[in-house]
């Protein structure tokens, strides 16, 4: 098979099986890997794309002919990765994913020691030079390969984050999404006090009720129907490889990310006084706000797992968020998980005094109404970039941390292009003016789509 260095992304491998990504190019990642990082001992798991077994199998073999011994978890989250690597003190860890592409994807997440990413800053163009301009033939295989199981002991872990007994009987609508989150949904439950309606609960890799990404409007209708059909408390949809978690009210709306982070944010600000929380630039004000309520401090950081994750480490941040729905927990190695915010979120319900979740949420999305992240298609980002920036640089304050901001004294925006899809990422707010925010969300969107 031929490879290129198409899939190699910023944070990832991640690209069309099998043009830009395939069991050649798998194979070669397991042969160098080991090598660059001093790797001995790595877990590898996939999600459940068709082709994921296959380059789970190329992978471990590249990994064997280096010498390395592996240790197989099977179909797993990404963060079932994390927890291993650091649970059994492992030297490193691979996903095979693509996450929340479609199905024609796929791809490979790195980590070192301690669950540390491996992103483009860290290593991972070495192991683009590596697999491009490496000599390799097949070798006898010297490393080991254990098959293991962590599903209780990572269940285990995900619940010491809440106090079980404290947690009220919840309907709760779960929607895998077909994707890898079903069996920890069920290996959860039976320590769980919520009656749990589970849709498009089975993997299948197929994706037959369309990608588990709930970010896109038509992904989000079958959770919205099922809260609304049950009367359910909450409504809960995943990703494929479940490293975010996206949240709906009793009325199945869908409560922004922007909106999640700043409810965290002031749950652990609460718990660790003075503390400090980690945001991304695309909404902002909402999340500094509570912080400097609550005496804490909010560090912004460029989006990305990569960035937030060594931003955390460096500053001791007791949790970081990002927009996007991924979350992250200084006790979960600085790492984010999908399966520790939505548990989170409903012991903040219990002990709430009957609040519902709407009611949670409600003061905060009319304080700073958001759009909501609005992607477009266009043929030359740059010229974009470049006509934004001189319609708008000179009458706001400007950041180019991620993309651009634009800050206003009652609005502001940011526009960035997407690490993974070839689109621009829009992410308008106002203070206490939703009409404002509609307005200025149209006008920049007619200028980025002409």
């Amino acid at each position: 098979m031929a490879i290129s260095a198409k899939g190699f992304g910023p944070f990832d491998i991640r690209g069309i099986y099998p043009t830009d990504v395939n069991e050649e190019l798998a194979w070669r990642v397991g042969r160098v890997f080991p090598g660059l990082f001093g790797i001995r001992k790595a877990v590898v798991g996939r999600d459940i794309r068709l082709s994921s077994p296959s380059m789970q199998e190329a992978l471990v073999r590249g990994l064997r002919e280096a010498g390395c011994d592996v240790v197989d978890i099977g179909q797993c989250g990404t963060e079932m990765i994390y927890f291993t690597t650091v649970h059994y003190g492992l030297d490193g860890g691979v996903m095979v994913t693509a996450s929340h592409n479609p199905k024609e994807y796929n791809g490979m997440k790195f980590v070192k020691e301690g669950a540390r990413p491996i992103s483009e800053d860290t290593g991972l163009k070495d192991i683009e030079k590596a697999v491009l301009e490496g000599e390799f033939a097949p070798r006898p295989p010297t490393g080991k390969v254990e098959p293991l199981d962590v599903m209780q002991e990572y269940a285990e872990h995900i619940l010491s984050y809440v106090d079980v007994g404290k947690l009220k009987p919840y309907k709760v609508v779960a929607n895998a999404g077909n994707g890898a989150a079903g069996p920890i949904i069920d290996a959860l439950e039976k320590h769980l006090p919520f009656d749990i309606v589970k849709i498009h609960h089975e993997p299948d890799g197929n994706f037959p009720n369309g990608v588990p990404n709930p970010l896109r409007q038509e992904n989000r209708e079958a959770t919205i129907r099922a809260v609304r059909e049950t009367g359910a408390d909450v409504g809960v949809a995943w990703d494929g490889d479940f490293d975010r978690c996206f949240l709906f009210d009793e009325n199945g709306d869908f409560i922004e990310g922007y909106y999640m982070v700043g409810f965290l944010a002031e749950a652990f600000l609460r718990k660790e006084k003075g503390g400090t929380v980690v945001y991304d630039p695309r909404m902002v004000w909402n999340t500094v706000e509570i912080a400097e309520k609550m005496g804490g401090k909010a560090v912004i950081c460029r989006s990305g797992h990569a960035f937030i994750k060594d931003k955390m480490r460096e500053l001791d941040a007791v949790y970081g968020g990002e927009l996007s729905s991924h979350h992250y927990f200084r006790d979960f190695s600085y790492c984010d998980s999908g399966m520790i915010p939505w548990l989170l979120i409903l012991e903040l319900m219990s002990e709430s005094g009957g609040q519902t979740l709407s009611e949670l949420m409600k003061e905060r999305k009319e304080r700073y109404p958001a759009s909501g992240e609005l992607n477009s298609r266009v043929k030359d980002a740059d010229a974009v970039f470049r006509k934004i920036e001189e319609r708008y640089g000179s009458m706001g304050i400007v950041s180019k941390l991620d993309g651009i901001s634009v800050e206003f004294e009652n609005w502001r925006f940011n526009l960035r292009k997407s690490s993974t899809e070839p689109e621009l990422r829009l992410n308008v707010e106002s203070r206490h003016d939703r009409k404002l925010m509609e307005e200025k969300t149209e006008e920049l969107l007619r200028l980025i789509r002409s």
